[in-house]
């Protein structure tokens, strides 16, 4: 016989909630699951008696039996980045709306938390994974990926082999750099390359690789003293190190060498953290922003309508990225060999002081 203080230990189970109530242990499971119809007042019954012993359904019992827990995973590098948290609102709504809740994983960008995410964390408590991946590829993901079904937050891809969800860094960097171009600028910078990028195409690539286009596109050269990359990356950091404090201190580091003929007349930066710590250390050095240099970023973080001056910023439909990644998740819950599909969101050019 189980001793008694082993048997509160273990939790009141189903059976406990069917003698307070009166009714059957398959009675009590019908209300939990919501499989077969109970009468109004038998359902009230069991749940009272579920209240009054605090029983908590064993979730994975439950997932095998019905086949969903109607949970979704949502895997971000870093939830302190304005656009992973406004990210991760919209995903959690645009879940809501089709009666899911979701779970958020913070990977700080470490290769090993995103291989996890992409294999499936080894649990069967989520129905579908939507992962947006720091320091992994495409290769590495495909290898990774378990059965849960997994849609990818990411960049522009020349092949299908996972399903994603994408906005056009390269094309919407093109577009605010083109913009800063019409405006005059001949001399431009570009803020954010990532030394030693594992991945490939990482939003940093990409983005410059839009700078360059504009450039060509308008018969200028990218001055290599202006092409500026960030610290080695740093998965400890609280935003990794695209960071105010990093674009803070690489600005400050190109002021030191650069001057008249020689000096930038705009800068992209691959964020808008970077571009607030840029307007900073333009500020500090008594360099007017925009009538010396113009100042372009990529978020549109709330923020960006704030600093001093306001930061002109590529604004990525946010809300558009979450509902294609929950719809795109959902379908492959309900049809696991549907084939890879990419799905494009929308950006615009907000323009604001820094570049109008």
């Amino acid at each position: 016989m189980t001793a008694p203080s082993a048997r509160r230990s273990a939790g009141p189970t189903l059976k406990d909630v069917a003698a307070i109530a009166g009714v059957s242990y398959r009675t009590v499971s019908n209300v939990i699951s919501g499989r077969t119809p109970v009468s109004l007042p038998t359902r009230a019954r069991v749940e009272a008696a579920i209240a009054q012993v605090g029983y908590r359904p064993q979730l994975a019992a439950r997932q095998l039996r019905v086949g969903r827990s109607n949970l979704l995973t949502l895997s971000v590098p870093f939830l302190s980045l304005p656009y992973f948290a406004q990210l991760a609102h919209a995903v959690v709504g645009a879940a809501e709306q089709v009666g899911y809740d979701v779970v958020v994983d913070e990977t700080h960008g470490d290769p090993e938390r995103e291989l996890r995410a992409a294999s499936g964390y080894g649990a069967l408590l989520t129905d579908g994974i939507v992962l947006s991946a720091m320091s992994i590829n495409d290769t590495q993901i495909v290898a990774a990926r378990g059965r849960t079904p997994l849609v990818v937050l990411g960049e522009r891809i020349r092949a299908a082999r996972v399903d994603r969800v994408v906005v056009d860094s390269v094309t919407s960097t093109r577009d605010a750099t083109a913009h800063l171009i019409a405006s005059g600028r001949r001399r431009l910078g570009f803020l954010g390359t990532v030394p030693d990028a594992s991945s490939g195409a990482s939003a940093a690539d990409l983005r410059l690789e839009g700078f360059r286009t504009a450039l060509r596109a308008a018969g200028l050269d990218a001055d290599p003293r202006h092409i500026v990359a960030v610290s080695a990356w740093d998965s400890s950091a609280p935003d990794g190190d695209y960071s105010r404090e990093e674009g803070y201190a690489r600005t400050l580091a190109l002021l030191d060498g650069i001057d008249g003929i020689d000096g930038l007349d705009g800068l992209v930066c691959a964020n808008d953290m970077l571009a607030v710590g840029a307007l900073r250390a333009f500020r500090e050095a008594g360099i007017d922003v925009p009538r010396r240099v113009a100042v372009v970023g990529w978020d549109d973080s709330p923020e960006s309508a704030f600093t001093a001056p306001a930061l002109t910023s590529i604004a990525p439909d946010i809300a558009g990225i979450a509902r294609l990644a929950v719809a795109s998740v959902l379908r492959l819950v309900d049809d696991p060999r549907s084939p890879p599909r990419v799905e494009q969101a929308p950006y615009r050019l907000v323009r604001r002081e820094s570049a109008p």
